[in-house]
């Protein structure tokens, strides 16, 4: 909080206009550009290099066959109707209307044989890839705002999205632990354990030393049992003690840690490498042979045990390290870097690592997930076809196999838009198996569609409870906003010749004891141990030097660690980085007339970047650097500067004017109701058919605006409007947050929205020849009009557009034909219409709704299933009522208590009534001290007609606020004096009066409201329905069950819990206490002694079951007969 406080105090000197590299950095990254690029890799780099992988097809059954892939692409969006009838350009709009898919062909050069020929063949289309909006290959690609409106989006409209059946799907930013790193932490049982979750192409293992009864120990999911990692060490090779121990630390503390493992090479009677490996064979776990996707092609013949050890210590057993014919050097290497460190955290010479510390995190974006997704998918499609071959190369055929005539479209097409549309990311061979992948994107507001573009999506369970994960992270600090993530291996050679021109000595050339020697520093490139070097400082300057000179890519971080003597260098994708200004000697590099050049258009972002005045640190990275929050703040130790501080905070919280005077907790609830404000999604929102949408019919721009709101271009789509507040009590509606609303204001449009639905229905013709029909209304046989449910339709069955819809009204009316049991049989001929009559079932579309509503728009098309589409959008226009949530911009929310006529309500001396009253009671305690500013802000704004500033960390100052005010003539306080509207005498305290931006959150009354008498019941236990949609019951439960025994009002309980329920008539037997039917008792093989009792019918299926588990329940009815 220290630092909250002085962040607005400071200003900087000569760059006050710095803040003018974040519109510029926007202009160049956008907020969503990291899913774009990423998506963009994927299409037009990593689809190749997956086909370069799985390139050949070869078949058992006849070794000359082949099937090769030359190239692959991804072309632009087209739609398939019809038989094979593809029209090349289709708009997202077009999709989102006709619930088609927004995907583009994957076509591939091949070259086989088909019988001696060879054959090349080229745009052969294997399947479809849905494409994101606003990537490389969407139509929408660096249009024009004219040319947008043209295909109807809006140029606002963030992108990074994809459209599957005409919804709208977002893959979520995925948080993942950081791979090939070595992590210190303690297990379940609280022993020390040094893990590294290795990742290759082709593999992924986790591998752990643990730490248990002074002795070290290798654990792997491959191995039955822990194996002594001194064994391990003799099975790659290093047979000497004094190597194993060199490999660890020749000094005392890691010789003495280390020695009571050694014994247990002796223990085990192991001395030579072929011992330890036949050690290690013991301790495999069985190999189920066969592989899923026949990626081992001799695939069950078993393989000896031994080469199964050596197998596993060369490919699983810390797999991202290369074993180069059998040369396990590197290997050794880093287990005993494993095992030193392990060692260093029981000696309390190094911290166990943070999991939770977001340097040791890496993010996955659309772009990795799809490439995983379609390699999987990839190989089966590969799988097939060989499978094909071999089936039908073993046979004598009449012509030659043509194997392309065999590649089916649907396997990959339904595999990538099956996973989007569930969000089920299931890949069996990484066993990985993740859901809640991709979400609708959320369209209540343009702010939660951005919001939701920018959200991280961690994959720990939220069941959990663990406060680590959940808390705020120092290290997160400015990271988890606007924010950059690099994507692939940018670099790796480059790196890997620029280190060993800096001093950097090859792994390969040393010894075990020069490894660990204290005056050398370790250097890991993104994981890998790839050397040592005498001096650390010289690595890290030379990596730093020639990144700024821009001859190494920008994203590249090196940061040093000296508890651990190490220089490590990080390329890999996923890491967030956060552009600074550079520092050097105590001057900021970056000076006034380079921010002239970029406001005269001479310079974009990436300029400063190439010049080396800006880059880009990652977590590591900040770790190592000196960061000033201001210019006052520089000092000779400085090395970067922020950009400007109120970038920290995210798209939804840099909304709240002057956050920094609220309590924290006060902004969190504003981020979360910030996207639930009605208002304006997108210029194209009266083109769009939306299941929901919420659209405010007054919005306006707020008063007090941040420089975020500009750069997110919230004042081109508001979500509020700005009332005028009196801060006071009125009457004992206002209590508890409750508002009380000038009835005169919501007359003339207060907060008054449109609420739009739709309704859909589709015509299919079916496999039987017969199809389902629109029918006309039917009328009625006495006044010959149509009949009060089909009062709206007009001769097709349809409604017509305006008319005004009440409850049960028919919308479509659709009928099902009913194939009847003789037409369905094996010897009845295919029903043909008008020969055989058919039997039509209704199964119309009704509108369910208590208040009426406007047909608006009516669409009839027809969807990539050929099946005729009826889409109806429904408006109800709705004025504030009481019970209507509002919000103002710092998490104060209340319900409308009352509306009150203008002529009650208090008025100020220039006759100005307010649109609001709200309760003072709701500032102490909550110290949101923002809105208070934000009012005294609004007030002069209107007067000075000049918007004002209410930036995080900055703004205008509220003093200059207030003078201005007093020069106006207005209370310096921004209060009031008001008259009574119901005495007509003054008020007897001044009054705080002004605007405030309220918004108007989607949970109104009217959606809520609901009570039944009668309705539904459930079919299992005939007690009534849960929830408003199902027409449910009020539920009657524990605790107030518990209150009305407590009172004694048996016969209300019993009213409420059987009678209004569940009665039920049932015969009990008087003599066995056992359940009769039809006056029989089976048990006894009696009609005597049966009685009629009732009962809760859950009661009685309670019976029932307990009597399937063998418990049989009695009903002693002794003392009542």
């Amino acid at each position: 909080m220290a630092i909250l406080s002085t962040l607005q105090s400071k200003k900087s000197l000569p760059l006050d206009e710095k803040w003018l590299l974040v519109p510029a950095f926007l202009k160049v990254r956008g907020l969503v550009k990291q899913h774009i690029v990423s998506f963009d890799y994927f299409v037009n780099q990593e689809i190749k290099t997956i086909m370069l992988a799985n390139q050949k097809i070869t078949s058992d059954a006849n070794p000359n066959f082949y099937l090769k892939y030359l190239d692959i692409r991804v072309g632009k969006p087209s739609s398939e109707e019809g038989l094979n009838q593809i029209h090349d350009k289709i708009t997202p709009q077009e999709c989102r209307l006709r619930d088609m898919t927004y995907a583009a062909p994957i076509n591939v050069d091949v070259e086989y044989t088909r019988g001696s020929q060879r054959v090349i063949k080229r745009d052969l289309t294997i399947g479809r890839l849905p494409i994101m909006l606003r990537s490389s290959k969407c139509i929408l690609k660096d249009l024009a705002e004219e040319e947008l409106a043209r295909v109807q989006e809006c140029p606002y409209d963030p992108g990074g999205y994809f459209i599957v059946k005409g919804s709208e799907k977002v893959i979520l930013i995925q948080e993942q632990l950081s791979k090939n790193r070595i992590m210190i932490g303690r297990n379940s049982n609280k022993d020390l354990q040094c893990e590294v979750l290795s990742s290759t192409a082709e593999k992924k293992s986790k591998t752990y030393v643990i730490a248990r009864r002074n002795r070290y120990w290798l654990r792997h999911n491959q191995l039955t049992d822990d194996i002594p990692v001194a064994i391990v060490f003799k099975a790659m090779g290093v047979e000497s003690d004094y190597n194993i121990i060199s490999a660890v630390g020749l000094e005392e503390k890691y010789v003495t840690a280390f020695a009571a493992s050694l014994d247990e090479c002796s223990a085990n009677n192991i001395s030579t490498q072929q011992q330890a490996i036949n050690y290690i064979t013991t301790k495999i776990k069985a190999r189920k042979y066969g592989s899923p996707y026949g990626v081992a092609a001799s695939s069950n013949i078993p393989v000896p045990k031994e080469h199964e050890a050596v197998d596993f210590l060369s490919t699983s057993m810390i797999c991202h390290i290369p074993c180069n014919d059998g040369n396990f050097k590197m290997k050794a290497i880093f287990l005993g870097l494993m095992t030193r460190r392990l060692i260093q955290a029981e000696l309390g010479e190094c911290d166990l690592d943070d999991r939770d510390f977001y340097g040791n995190k890496r993010l996955e974006l659309a772009g990795s997930l799809l490439s995983l997704l379609f390699e999987d998918v990839f190989k089966r499609f590969n799988s097939e076809l060989k499978r094909v071959a071999d089936n039908s190369l073993g046979k004598t055929l009449a012509a030659p196999l043509d194997i392309v005539k065999h590649m089916r479209q649907d396997l990959i097409t339904h595999a990538i838009s099956n996973a989007l549309s569930t969000g089920n990311w299931i890949i069996k061979r990484f066993r990985m198996e993740r859901h809640g992948v991709t979400q609708v994107l959320s369209r209540l507001s343009y702010i939660s569609a951005l919001g939701m573009m920018t959200r991280i999506n961690s994959t720990f369970e939220k069941t959990r409870k663990v406060s680590g994960p959940r808390s705020l992270q120092p290290s997160q600090w400015g990271m988890l906003c606007p924010s950059d993530t690099p994507e692939g291996e940018a670099c790796g050679l480059p790196v890997l010749r620029l280190l060993f021109n800096s001093g950097v000595e090859d792994l390969q050339n040393m010894h075990f004891s020069h490894i660990n020697n204290p005056n050398y520093h370790q250097v890991f490139l993104n994981g890998l141990l790839v050397g040592t070097t005498l001096d650390p400082a010289r690595v890290v300057r030379a990596v730093r030097t020639v990144r700024r000179s821009g001859l190494l890519s920008e994203f590249v971080s090196v940061s040093r660690s000296l508890p651990l003597r190490a220089v490590y260098i990080a390329s890999d994708g996923g890491r967030l980085c956060r552009p600074y200004l550079i520092v050097e000697d105590g001057k900021v590099l970056l000076q006034p007339h380079h921010i002239q050049e970029l406001k005269e258009g001479q310079r974009i972002f990436e300029d400063f970047v190439d010049d080396g005045l800006i880059e880009y640190l990652d977590v590591n990275e900040m770790n190592d650097a000196n960061i000033a929050v201001y210019e006052t703040d520089v000092n000779a130790k400085t090395t970067h500067l922020e950009i400007e501080p109120f970038t920290l905070l995210g798209v939804c919280a840099g909304l709240i004017p002057y956050p920094h005077h609220n309590q924290s907790p006060r902004n969190t609830y504003q981020c979360a109701m910030g996207k639930q404000a009605m208002g304006t999604i997108g210029y194209n929102q009266q083109k769009r058919i939306d299941s929901i949408m919420y659209l405010l019919c007054y919005p306006q721009r707020p008063l007090v605006k941040s420089k975020t709101i500009e750069l997110i271009n919230f004042e081109k789509l508001p979500a509020g409007a700005n009332g005028i507040i009196a801060v006071m009590s009125y009457s004992g509606y206002d209590i508890e947050d409750a508002l009380v609303l000038n009835k005169a204001s919501l007359d003339r449009g207060y907060g008054r929205c449109l609420v739009y639905k739709h309704a859909k229905g589709t015509a299919r013709k079916y496999p039987n020849q017969t199809y389902d029909r629109l029918m006309g209304p039917s009328l009625d046989p006495l006044t010959r009009k149509p009949i009060y449910k089909h009062k709206v339709l007009d001769q097709e069955g349809i409604v017509f557009a305006g008319a005004r819809i009440y409850s049960k009204q028919t919308m479509i009316n659709k009928h099902m034909p009913v194939v009847s049991q003789e037409t369905s049989s094996p010897t009845a001929q295919a029903v043909v219409p008008g020969v055989r009559s058919i039997e039509y079932k209704d199964v119309s579309v009704t509108y369910k709704n208590s208040l009426p509503s406007y047909a608006e728009r009516v669409l009839l098309t027809y969807n990539d299933e050929e099946a005729h589409l009826v889409k109806i959008l429904l408006r109800q226009t709705r004025r504030p009522e009481l019970g209507d949530k509002f919000s103002s911009r710092h998490g104060q929310k209340g319900v409308c208590g009352l509306i009150a006529a203008q002529e009650d309500l208090p008025f100020n001396d220039l006759g100005m009534v307010p649109d609001m009253i709200m309760n003072p009671h709701g500032y102490p305690s909550r110290m949101t001290v923002g809105k208070l500013m934000e009012l005294l802000s609004s007030k002069n704004a209107v007067l000075s007609g000049r918007y004002h500033y209410g930036t995080a960390f900055g703004g205008d100052q509220v003093i200059d606020v207030c003078n201005e005010l007093a020069s106006r003539g207005y209370n310096y306080l921004g209060k009031d004096m008001l008259t009574s509207g119901i005495t007509g005498q003054q008020l007897s305290a001044y009054i705080y009066f002004g605007p405030i931006y309220y918004q108007k959150l989607k949970h109104m009354v009217h959606d809520k409201m609901h009570a039944r008498a009668r309705g539904p019941r459930a079919v299992l236990t005939r007690q009534p329905t849960e929830g408003r949609s199902r027409e449910g019951g009020l539920r009657l439960g524990e605790m107030e069950r518990d209150c009305l025994i407590a009172y004694g009002a048996s016969m209300l309980l019993m009213e409420r819990l059987m009678v209004s329920s569940d009665e039920f008539k049932v015969e009990v037997c008087s003599e066995c206490g056992l359940i009769g039917y039809h006056g029989w008792c089976q048990n006894c093989r009696s009609s005597k002694s049966l009685a009629n009792i009732k009962i809760p019918y859950a009661c009685k299926l309670l019976f029932q079951e307990l009597q399937s588990m063998n418990i049989v329940p009695k009903l002693d009815l002794a003392r009542y007969t």
